[in-house]
């Protein structure tokens, strides 16, 4: 993209005047932001306020052209920060089908995971020991299946989720994870998650529609999870109290035609009672990544491309033997703790290698 053209995408977009509704109205009638502002005030005055008109008719505002400089050298500072564009050929092509498509998204990172499968993972940012072991676990086998999971960057699931896929570029998948901001995309937001958005930014992709700087401002969350939702084939609610932003987002997809799919938790449990609320209302049950993956018909093993199992886990079934073992006795055999053994377990469940059994026992299968 051209500087002068770029410029002009950037001040459409960075106008304070102008949202996502009124700038597609505006590139509808005139083709590109250049013949935008080419175009006179007459002109404009048909499909805009005049006030607005007038604004778009003059040179840009100090303030507007400070914000076009800042995004402009950010552009400039590495090849992984890029504009993405409605004139571009590789804009998402699900979210362009939705109904409030962002004229622009900054990016850092892997741009060419726009164009893959995905698979949207949020939930609770309280989430439970066990919310979180399943939602990285979960997103490591789909990942390795080849969906890139596709998330929020927020504590809890949204941030295990993103690990797990990760994780999943460590045995051979190349599906990695976007995270969408609520924030500009050079903020980091919660400040605790600040190492893993840097993993991010080198080995997924870290994507916003808020002007640079932005920080975390409650309305833009919810503006956040339509795009969350409009970048993938279907939403996995893991963990949702029945007031969780996750609800937005699974709202949206089945307002979108994608699929919705929730993880069943206690009946006791708060965390809970959003995905049953979901599943009541049609949600699809999900008890194994295999269930995602058959709903959505991609024909591909949940171990992948026939990656070798890893190490560790490789461990983990010698410690397990093959009689059924609770997991305290597999903590002391194994020195580790009960944490960490349960979300390890779970890959190996949902690889098929190990089942649970009442009691908190597992048994290994092969």
């Amino acid at each position: 993209m051209e500087s002068t053209e770029c410029a002009a995408w950037l001040r459409l977009t960075l106008t304070p005047e102008i949202g996502p509704r009124t700038a597609r109205a505006l590139l509808a009638a005139y083709g590109l932001p250049e013949a935008i502002f080419a175009a006179g005030r007459a002109s404009l005055s048909r499909h805009v306020p005049e006030a607005l008109a007038t604004t778009l008719s003059t040179p840009a505002s100090s303030e507007v052209a400070g914000a076009v400089l800042t995004a402009e050298r950010w552009l400039a500072l590495a090849s992984t920060h890029t504009l993405v564009t409605l004139a571009d050929d590789d804009y998402p092509p699900l979210l362009l089908a939705t109904t409030d498509p962002p004229p622009v998204l900054f990016a850092c990172g892997r741009r060419e995971l726009l164009q893959r499968p995905a698979l949207a993972i949020v939930g609770s940012r309280s989430a439970t020991q066990q919310g979180a072991a399943n939602a990285e676990a979960f997103a490591l086998h789909l990942a390795r299946a080849g969906l890139t999971i596709v998330s929020g960057l927020a504590l809890g699931i949204d941030a295990a989720a993103h690990r797990g896929a990760l994780k999943a570029l460590d045995d051979g998948a190349d599906a990695s994870t976007i995270a969408v901001l609520g924030t500009g995309v050079d903020v980091v937001y919660p400040s605790g998650n600040r190492a893993l958005a840097e993993a991010i930014g080198s080995r997924g992709l870290l994507l916003s529609e808020f002007a640079l700087g932005t920080p975390g401002i409650a309305h833009n969350f919810p503006r956040r999870n339509r795009i969350i939702s409009g970048l993938a084939r279907g939403v996995l609610v893991v963990e949702a109290a029945l007031r969780s932003g996750s609800l937005i987002t699974a709202r949206l997809a089945a307002e979108g035609g994608r699929e919705v799919f929730a993880l069943p938790g206690s009946i006791h449990s708060p965390t809970a009672r959003g995905c049953h609320r979901l599943i009541k209302d049609g949600a699809k049950l999900v008890e194994s990544a295999q269930d995602v993956l058959d709903e959505l018909r991609i024909e591909v093993s949940v171990r992948g491309s026939g990656s070798p199992r890893p190490p560790a886990h490789d461990a983990l079934l010698q410690a397990l033997g093959f009689d059924p073992v609770d997991l305290d006795t597999l903590a002391a055999r194994t020195g580790r703790d009960a944490g960490s053994l349960t979300a390890e377990l779970l890959e190996l469940e949902l690889a098929q290698d190990v089942e649970r059994l009442p009691g908190n026992r597992y048994q290994r299968l092969r």
